[in-house]
Order: C-alpha cells, then structure tokens, then sequence
C-alpha cells in the first residue's frame, strides 16, 4: 500500500526546516499546510488542537504507528519520530543512538534558544539592550565553539550525518544576524558547507521559501513577541 502525505504544518523558519530536511532526506510524500506565524495561524483552534504550545512546525502522520493518524508537535520529537518510523538517520546501536540524542538535546536546549534571542536582541528588539546583546551574542560564540570542537573530532555530530545535523545546521544559517563569522570557526564552516550542498537540504530550505518576507511588519511583529503571543486560550 502506498503510504499517504504526512500533513506538514510549517513556516520557513530554523524550526520548520529542521522537519523539511528530514522529510526531504527520508523521501516521504508530505503536503503542506503554511501557518504564517507573522499572521497568526499559530493561534487558530484548529492548529491548536495538533500543536497546543501554539508553535510551528508540526505533522499528522495519517498512518501512524496503531494504524491511526498520530499528531506530533515540537521539532525534536517530530525528528524522532520521522527516525523511528523510518529507521534512518538515529543509529540503532545503544552507543551511537545516545551520542546522536546527546546532540539533539543540545540543539533543543541551547543552540536553538540562545541563538534565537541573539538574532532577536541584535535584530528585531524595538530598543537596543547592550547588556542583553552582548550577553547572547558571547554564549553564541560560546556555543559554536563547542561545535567547533566536535566537528573537530568527527566529521558530522554524531560521527554519522543524523537528525542532531539536521537539527542544528537551520540554526547556522543566519549565523551573520548571530553576530558570528563562520572563518572563526573552520570546523564549522567545512560541516556547514558539506550539509549545505546536499540536494535534499536544498530543497528543504526552499520550502515556502517565496512566502518569507524580507522584514517583519509591526503586525508580525505584535504576532511573534507581543500581548497576542500571551493571550489566554
């Protein structure tokens, strides 16, 4: 039987590309649903039925693992379960499944956070914050030379391309916004090239690409950061 399109609810954001990378290196069929988080699909009853923490990306896989459609949301579990359910890109060895979950978390727990709200206080903060600026602009640095290090000893996170590559190379794409020059950091660069140049990346990262405006409005802006973000629901 051939398998139906897993239901992608996504935004071109590091987030949604993490998924589409995955999707796309997998060669699963998925059908796109654009929720355009300056718009404020984010907060839809109906999106908040797959994703109740009002964020983007999430999937319904129609042929889940019980036969039923199964809803994943948050990016790193939508990659584990997309690995699972595919048996690729998560070593089945005990050691290296670890190493690769490892990598994961730290995608989860830092990278994406801290070089998040460096972009924003850098970027998008409607008044400049030195203190704050400066404080996520180091542990940015910080963090890519903890990369650095690693892509030092093995040539992807977890020794073998894997969801933890997927996971933290989107985040490296504004490393420019991130107050981070990749020449400082060559093991990075020559990782960051490498998973750049494969075709199923390329493609992912052009997914919605032509719906992502070049700068936010106040609206989006209100949409992302402001009282709408914290509304009772």
């Amino acid at each position: 039987m051939t398998a139906r399109p897993i239901e992608l609810y996504t935004w071109p954001t590091p987030n949604g590309h993490k998924v589409h990378i995955m999707l796309e290196e997998c060669g699963l069929p998925y059908h796109v649903h654009p929720i355009d988080i300056g718009a404020g699909d984010q907060f839809k009853p109906a999106f908040l039925k797959i994703s109740p923490n009002n964020k983007m990306p999430a999937i319904v896989d129609p042929d889940g693992p019980d036969g039923e459609p199964m809803p994943v949301f948050e990016s790193g579990a939508i990659l584990l379960y997309l690995a699972a359910k595919t048996g690729r890109f998560l070593p089945a060895d005990v050691r290296g499944k670890y190493v690769a979950l490892q990598w994961l978390m730290f995608q989860m727990g830092g990278v994406g956070p801290m070089l998040g709200q460096a972009h924003h206080f850098r970027l998008y903060a409607p008044e400049k914050v030195e203190y704050a600026i400066n404080r996520y602009t180091n542990e940015a640095k910080r963090l890519y030379g903890v990369m650095d290090r690693r892509l030092g000893e093995e040539a992807y996170f977890a020794g073998d391309y894997s969801i933890a590559d997927m996971a933290i190379f989107p985040w490296t794409r504004s490393h420019a916004g991130q107050g981070i020059d990749l020449a400082d950091f060559p093991n990075v660069k020559r990782w960051f090239d490498e998973i750049a140049a494969r075709p199923a990346v390329q493609r992912a990262v052009q997914v919605l690409a032509d719906r992502r405006k070049p700068q936010m409005s106040d609206k989006d802006k209100e949409a992302l950061f402001g009282k709408t973000q914290y509304e009772k629901r």
